[in-house]
């Protein structure tokens, strides 16, 4: 077996025992099985044979010997596998073929950089932020925002076995965020309605009347907490721009940013093509910020398809070069 594969062996095993003994829910008893994992103690008041068993499976894998993205692919499956289980809404999780793409994104957004700092307001279990994180060496300073407090343990165990530093905040993402702007904000935004119509009262995107959209909110939060210049990279429903609060969004969007581009996501990682989803890339306005001369656009292949992946990556590539000679995307 890989070590990924054994890594998720392991989570997965300890995780049914603990679940079983103390009867939770499987990713209440994954957050506990990779924090054992991390200290490398049983945490838990366990009888003397489920302790031994426990303490004898963690002995079966050496982290400090993995690699990050290991780590992150095996605690991945296991969150996948817990979330097929729950029934919250909110349980979902960035594809990791996706993750995977917006971390070589920002990888070409901030090649010019020495280093970055990088904010999810929606980190969940903090997949897309840590996928991120492996496929660039610049990042300086992590943040992750999520009002759920499951998801956000798992994001915390997540970075410590992956020794990543994130600063963690639980709260709800439209509330004050005592973070300071950032260089690029990632983000699979929540969607749907925002319940708090007294917060959603201080955004210049609010409904007129009736209830807000959350990921229109989150994308105004966003920018809040971006740097002039600074990047965004969302996951957004292929409709956004064509609800009856469009017109509003695009011209807050217009006024605040500059859009370098539009990814539609293939439609065969999505089971209904309503509920297909492209990467939406900005740059906050600022100082020296200019449009591209042509938005990146393209209708991506499956991830699966090698040879079809390697000419888009060829063509974003050029892109990039052609934009980076002009002046976009310098230091």
């Amino acid at each position: 077996m890989t070590n990924t594969e054994q890594l998720f062996q392991v989570l997965d095993e300890t995780s049914e025992i603990i679940q079983k003994h103390e009867s939770l829910s499987y990713l209440e008893a994954l957050a506990e099985s990779g924090e054992n994992l991390f200290q490398q103690a049983v945490l838990q008041p366990l009888d003397a044979d489920s302790k031994k068993l426990l303490e004898d499976k963690y002995q079966m894998i050496d982290v400090e010997e993995m690699k990050a993205e290991e780590i992150r692919k095996a605690l991945q499956l296991a969150v996948l596998k817990g979330m097929r289980e729950a029934t919250q809404p909110n349980h979902e999780m960035t594809p990791d073929a996706v993750a995977l793409f917006v971390g070589y994104l920002v990888s070409k957004l901030t090649g010019g950089k020495k280093a970055f700092s990088v904010l999810d307001p929606a980190a969940g279990a903090g997949n897309l932020l840590t996928a991120v994180l492996n496929g660039n060496d610049k990042g300086e300073a992590s943040y992750a925002v999520d009002a759920d407090d499951l998801l956000l343990r798992l994001a915390y165990v997540s970075a410590n076995l992956q020794k990543h530093t994130i600063e963690f905040f639980h709260q709800d993402s439209m509330q004050p965020l005592l973070v300071d702007p950032v260089d690029v904000v990632v983000s699979d935004l929540p969607i749907g309605y925002y319940p708090n119509e007294e917060t959603a009262s201080s955004y210049e995107l609010k409904a007129e009347s009736g209830r807000s959209f959350a990921h229109h909110l989150m994308i105004e939060q966003s920018l809040r907490h971006t740097k002039d210049g600074g990047f965004l990279l969302f996951l957004i429903p292929n409709g956004l721009f064509e609800s009856d609060q469009a017109d509003k969004l695009k011209k807050f969007v217009n006024e605040q940013a500059v859009i370098q581009g539009v990814l539609q996501l293939p439609l065969s990682m999505f089971k209904k093509e309503q509920h297909a989803k492209s990467i939406f890339i900005l740059q906050k306005k600022g100082e020296g910020v200019k449009p591209p001369s042509q938005v990146l656009l393209a209708d991506l292949p499956s991830f699966k398809n090698q040879s079809a992946m390697q000419d888009i990556i060829q063509q974003i590539d050029a892109w990039f070069e052609q934009n980076r000679k002009a002046g976009l995307f310098n230091e």
